[in-house]
């Protein structure tokens, strides 16, 4: 399965990942806008996990979203915010007019060089480009065990997983970065549930999603810090890169 099938997966959820995804530390947005800007775009924005976190850091904070669904959560959930359909790859805002544009957990799913195009177009000539990523904590062996149930193809190498990583962004240049550590407190019932909108659950059969739902609660059987606990305390790292457009 390609990363565009995989990326599709995602268009017809949203009140599902609303309920069940994380959010993220508000020292992440401290970070990548710690002076107030006029404009910020959250692209790839989904529900407004990371949206929700920009609003008191700009005077104007504008989603845009591939999924009608999460966007329909956003709207709900942040009437202020000005939410649009559109890609990474064809924005639907004019030239030069933010001052940031964020994008959390999305990326990966984007055509860089088309989108790295868009971005730059968008951008002020000051402005600035920021990834943000929530990730396990691989300290954490019982998650990353869950982990590894979902992505048997990374790289399970502790060391490597421990540094900040690095990431070439056509046409940009990499100015900063920002770990955060911090821990969640969840239950049981909504790690189970959040395995469900990944997109290797989402994308494989009934009987595969039945299949690696039961090895993830046989995960939290078996490790002492989730063995017949109904609330789980679940380490997270939150990684933000921020470039500049290169000349």
């Amino acid at each position: 399965m390609t990363d565009a099938d995989l990326a599709a997966t995602f268009l017809s959820i949203g009140a599902e990942y609303e309920r069940s995804r994380p959010g993220f530390p508000v020292e992440i947005a401290a970070a990548v806008a710690p002076d107030r800007v006029k404009r910020v775009l959250d692209l790839g924005a989904g529900t407004g996990k990371l949206t929700e976190r920009l609003i008191s850091r700009a005077d104007e904070v504008i989603a845009v979203e591939p999924s009608e669904p999460m966007l329909a959560q956003l709207r709900r959930k942040l009437p202020q915010v000005r939410a649009l359909i559109g890609t990474a790859e064809a924005i639907p805002l004019p030239d030069a007019v933010c001052d940031l544009v964020t994008v959390a957990q999305a990326y990966h799913w984007f055509e860089p060089e088309a989108a790295s195009r868009e971005i730059r177009r968008v951008l002020a000539p000051d402005g600035r480009l920021a990834l943000i990523w929530n990730g396990p904590d691989p300290r954490c062996a019982w998650d990353s065990d869950a982990h590894r149930i979902a992505h048997p193809a990374e790289d399970d190498d502790d060391a490597d997983a421990q540094a900040l990583p690095v990431l070439d962004v056509p046409g940009f240049t990499q100015v900063g970065s920002i770990r955060v550590s911090w821990i969640e407190e969840i239950s049981r019932r909504t790690y189970l549930d959040r395995w469900l909108t990944v997109s290797t659950f989402l994308a494989a059969t009934e009987r595969a999603r039945t299949t690696m739902i039961g090895q993830v609660e046989a995960v939290l059987d078996a490790h002492p810090d989730t063995c017949q606990k109904d609330t789980l305390q679940l380490p997270h790292v939150t990684d933000a890169l921020v470039y500049e457009a290169g000349t």
